[in-house]
C-alpha cells in the first residue's frame, strides 16, 4: 500500500439529499463547507432504500440480496459473512477501526467489535449527536501510529424530529416535499426535521474542526452520507429517486477537493472498489461496484450505465427491484398476493395519515413502473401501459433480469423466507407499532429487542 490516509465516515438516517448543498432551504452551513471544499455528487444513489441494507451495501461494495442484508439488523437480518465489512479489507492494509454512534448492520452494540469486527467501539453516554461527535472527537485527538477508518454513525434526522422547533425553522416559511400535500401539519413537520438537520449539521462541523485543529485534515479522505430518502411517503422504503437518491459528499486526498460537482450516476456501492484503487491495495472478489476514479480525475463523465436497487423487508415484507438509468427508471414488484399499500413501511407522521384519510393505503401499487426521468423528473407518470413505450420497457426488464440472474437474487426462485431470527409487523398493520410476530406466528413485545436497537 503506497497511499496511507485515515478515512472518517460520516453518515445521518434518514436524510436524502435534503440539506442546503443540494439547494434545499436547509440551514446546514457546515455541510455546505465540506461541499466547497470536496466533491458533492448531484446523482449518487443508494442499493436500498431500507436503513441496514443501505448501509451494509455500502461497507460491503454488494447490493443487499448478495451480502445478505435483505432487511433491518434489529428484526434479525444479518450480513451472510462480517468479513467482507470494509474495515477487514483496510485491517489487512495496516489500519485499525473505531465506530461512534449507530452502526445499524448487526443487531446490539455489543455485535460491533464480537460480529462486525471493529478494533474498538467508543464509549457514548448516549444516541444523542453531542455524545457520538465527543467521543469522535476524543479518538481524533489520540496519537495514532496507524492510519484509521472511524465510523461516525448519527441518528438525527430520523424521526422522532425535536418537539421543540428551532425558531429560525419557522412552519409559515418552509416548503414540503413534493410527494406530500402543501399543509400546515405537513409544513411543521418539514420544519421540525430542518431542525434535525441543524444538529447533525452542527456536529459533522465539530468532527471537521477537528480534523484541522489535529492537523489531520489533509491526510483524511471525509465520506458524508445518508442511507435512503426523507421518513415521510413515497420516500423512505421505495425506489423511486426520492427514496433512493443520497447525499454523498467527499474531500480528502485523491482528487477530492476543488468544491467540484459531479453529475455521473453513482452508487453506495462503488465507494469500497474506488477506496481500495485509492490505496492502491487488492480488491476483494465480491464487489459489485465500479471505482468512481475516473470521474474524479476527469477522464469521464460517467462510469455506470446502469444503478440496480431493491427492497425486500422492511417492517414488512415488500419485495421489489429497479434499474435506473440517465434517462429512465423501471421498478418490479414481486409480491401478487397482497394490493395494497404496505403501511407499516412507511414510519408515522403527519403527511403518512393525512394521506391514509384521503384513501392512500387502499390504493394498489403498479406491478410494474416505468417513468422518463428526462420529461418526468418526479417519476408521477408511469409509462409501463403505454404502448408507445413497449421497446424502452423490454429492455429494462432485460437489463433488470440480467442482474438478478449475474446477481443470483433469490426472489428468482419466489418469495424471499425470513431470517432465522426474523421479527416483524404483519403486511396489514397501518403502523409499525404494536404486537410484532416471529416466523412462526408467535406474537413478539417490540420492546423485547428494540430497546437494544442500533
Amino acid at each position: 500500500m503506497k497511499n496511507k490516509f485515515n478515512i472518517v465516515y460520516i453518515h445521518s438516517h434518514d436524510t436524502g439529499r435534503h440539506i442546503q448543498p443540494y439547494g434545499y432551504a436547509v440551514d446546514t452551513p457546515r455541510l455546505q463547507q465540506l461541499a466547497e471544499e470536496g466533491i458533492m455528487f448531484r446523482k449518487a444513489f443508494d442499493a436500498a432504500p431500507v436503513c441496514s441494507a443501505s448501509r451494509a451495501a455500502l461497507l460491503t461494495g454488494m447490493c443487499p440480496h448478495s451480502n445478505g442484508m435483505m432487511g433491518l439488523a434489529h428484526f434479525g437480518w444479518r450480513l451472510n459473512d462480517y468479513k467482507q465489512h470494509i474495515i477487514h479489507t483496510l485491517h489487512k492494509a495496516g489500519y485499525v477501526s473505531a465506530l461512534s454512534g449507530i452502526q445499524h448492520i448487526a443487531a446490539r452494540p455489543a455485535s460491533s467489535v464480537e460480529e462486525i469486527g471493529y478494533s474498538e467501539v467508543l464509549a457514548t453516554d448516549s444516541k444523542k449527536a453531542d455524545d457520538i461527535t465527543n467521543a469522535a472527537l476524543e479518538y481524533l485527538g489520540r496519537e495514532h501510529e496507524q492510519p484509521f477508518f472511524l465510523s461516525v454513525g448519527y441518528f438525527d434526522t430520523h424521526r422522532p424530529f425535536p418537539t421543540e422547533i428551532d425558531e429560525r425553522d419557522d412552519p409559515k416559511y418552509t416548503l414540503v416535499p413534493p410527494t406530500l400535500i402543501d399543509s400546515p401539519e405537513n409544513r411543521e413537520d418539514m420544519a421540525a426535521y430542518k431542525t434535525s438537520a441543524r444538529t447533525w449539521d452542527t456536529s459533522v462541523g465539530r468532527v471537521l474542526d477537528a480534523l484541522e485543529a489535529n492537523g489531520q485534515a489533509e491526510n483524511t479522505l471525509v465520506i458524508c452520507t445518508t442511507d435512503h430518502g426523507l421518513a415521510m411517503p413515497k420516500m423512505k422504503c421505495k425506489l423511486t429517486d426520492h427514496g433512493t437518491g443520497v447525499l454523498l459528499i467527499m474531500r480528502g486526498p485523491g482528487g477530492f477537493e476543488g468544491g467540484r460537482v459531479i453529475d455521473g450516476m453513482i452508487s453506495h456501492i462503488d465507494l469500497f472498489p474506488t477506496i481500495c484503487e485509492l490505496l492502491e491495495i487488492e480488491k476483494p472478489d465480491w464487489l459489485q461496484g465500479t471505482s468512481i476514479m475516473p470521474l474524479i480525475q476527469g477522464e469521464a463523465v460517467e462510469v455506470n450505465e446502469e444503478l440496480f436497487a431493491e427492497v425486500t423487508y422492511h417492517a414488512a415484507y415488500e419485495p421489489k427491484r429497479s434499474v435506473r438509468t440517465k434517462r429512465w427508471k423501471y421498478i418490479r414488484r414481486f409480491d401478487q398476493e397482497y394490493t395494497k399499500e404496505v403501511r407499516p413501511n412507511c414510519d408515522d407522521g403527519p403527511g403518512k395519515f393525512l394521506m391514509l384519510d384521503g384513501g392512500w393505503g387502499e390504493l394498489e401499487p403498479d406491478v410494474e413502473q416505468l417513468y422518463d426521468l428526462l420529461l418526468d423528473p418526479q417519476e408521477y407518470n408511469n409509462l409501463a401501459d403505454k404502448t408507445a413505450y413497449a421497446e424502452v420497457l423490454d429492455q429494462m426488464r432485460a437489463r433488470l433480469d440480467r442482474w438478478m440472474e449475474r446477481t443470483n437474487d433469490p426472489l428468482l426462485n419466489g418469495p424471499v423466507p425470513p431470517s432465522e431470527h426474523f421479527k416483524t409487523w404483519p403486511i396489514t398493520n397501518v403502523s409499525p407499532k404494536g404486537p410484532m410476530f416471529d416466523k412462526n406466528g408467535n406474537e413478539i413485545l417490540p420492546d423485547n429487542f428494540l430497546q437494544n436497537a442500533r
